[in-house]
């Protein structure tokens, strides 16, 4: 497949200035930030030429992907990135995907947000699909955000952990852009009956959903060695959507400390779930289960913690290190011609990730992980 006109012109400029990626971006334990950023536009221009997503250009892997297309682009001013997030845009036209009652189908209009807040040429992009889908999912009622029974796996609007990065982070921007924060408030109630439902208050982590919540019955889901079953990408897209909410709050927020909490208590045990490779299991409480750590959920935490560390809310002594074995780590996952591996594939539990797996929301995480990384180097 040819690479997109766009990309054709820094490739050119890459070869001619002999750009060396992936992998070395912590020479000697130093932060590398032109090798940083030659890792993320390698994944930009290998994943703009391989386009992949699960149901339509439109669906949550695209969404989750574009995102960090959008972080890359606010961190860098590269136009590249810019360029990548319209031709989306413009190709969609600006819509979400289908099912307005699930969170996941509205997770492709923070790039257009983003877009829209960010570009000089107003009227370029159409967010009314954007707010059409927003008001009718969080004030129409439907089968979970009014459910008629309870107790089950759907009973709530955002049921399942993951829905916590697709939507809760788009809400936010949205009432930030268009000054309304009403819009919070109806957030937070669906939010706070996710956090009821699935945190685990002395684990500090999500379960993906109520097939792994423990009610002390030996039916209880566990994991070979006895324990809990918390997937890594899970409580990763919790803690990325955390980071993102938390920018776009206002600083006078009423809830703004239980984000704030709860997002500072996530980062402080996924830091102890770090393996010494720099990465984490797709399993956090069996990392044994698996021999090699994976990328996604991996990324999704660089990124949370590196945001952290940038924005005051993480100590930089505790979690640089971290950063800094992640970020490693995380460029030796990726291929010599910009491909992002060991990336689980689409799922709801801990599974194996291989060399060669791939998708596009693992380059989204890669992309996230990068932009706050290069940031660091500004402070």
């Amino acid at each position: 497949m040819t690479k997109p006109s766009y990309l054709k012109k820094n490739i050119a400029m890459m070869a001619i200035f002999g750009m060396t990626l992936g992998g070395n971006a912590f020479a000697q334990g130093n932060l590398d930030k032109a090798e940083i950023k030659a890792d993320m536009v390698a994944a930009l221009e290998w994943q703009e030429a391989h386009p992949i997503f699960a149901a339509a250009p439109t669906d949550w892997t695209n969404g989750a992907y574009y995102t960090g297309v959008a972080r890359a682009h606010r961190a860098t001013n590269d136009m590249m990135y810019m360029a990548a997030l319209k031709t989306a845009g413009y190709n969609n036209d600006w819509n979400t995907y289908d099912r307005i009652y699930h969170a996941d189908d509205i997770a492709i209009s923070y790039s257009y947000l983003y877009v829209d807040m960010t570009e000089k040429r107003k009227g370029m992009v159409d967010l009314a699909p954007t707010t059409k889908f927003i008001n009718e999912h969080l004030y129409v009622p439907n089968q979970w955000s009014n459910p008629a029974k309870k107790g089950g796996v759907q009973d709530i609007l955002w049921w399942w952990c993951d829905a916590l990065f697709m939507a809760p982070p788009v809400i936010t921007l949205y009432a930030k852009h268009t000054g309304d924060n009403s819009y919070l408030e109806a957030m937070h109630k669906f939010y706070m009956e996710s956090y009821d439902k699935l945190y685990d208050k002395e684990e500090h982590l999500f379960a993906r959903d109520a097939r792994y919540v423990w009610t002390g019955s030996d039916k209880d889901e566990k994991e070979a060695n006895g324990k809990k079953i918390f997937w890594s990408r899970g409580n990763g897209w919790v803690l990325a959507g955390l980071a993102l909410m938390l920018e776009d709050l206002p600083s006078d927020y009423e809830h703004r400390d239980f984000y704030e909490k709860l997002y500072q208590d996530m980062a402080a045990r996924i830091l102890e779930l770090q393996d010494k490779d720099g990465l984490w299991r797709t399993s956090l409480l069996s990392p044994e289960s698996f021999d090699h750590g994976e990328v996604s959920g991996s990324g999704f935490y660089t990124f949370a913690f590196a945001w952290g560390i940038n924005n005051g809310l993480l100590e930089q002594s505790t979690y640089l290190p971290s950063v800094k074995k992640a970020w490693t780590a995380l460029a030796e996952c990726q291929h010599e011609d910009g491909r992002v591996g060991w990336v689980q594939n689409i799922g709801a539990s801990p599974e194996p990730a291989s060399q060669d797996s791939w998708q596009n929301f693992g380059t989204g995480a890669f992309l996230m992980a990068g932009s706050e990384v290069i940031q660091l180097l500004d402070k």
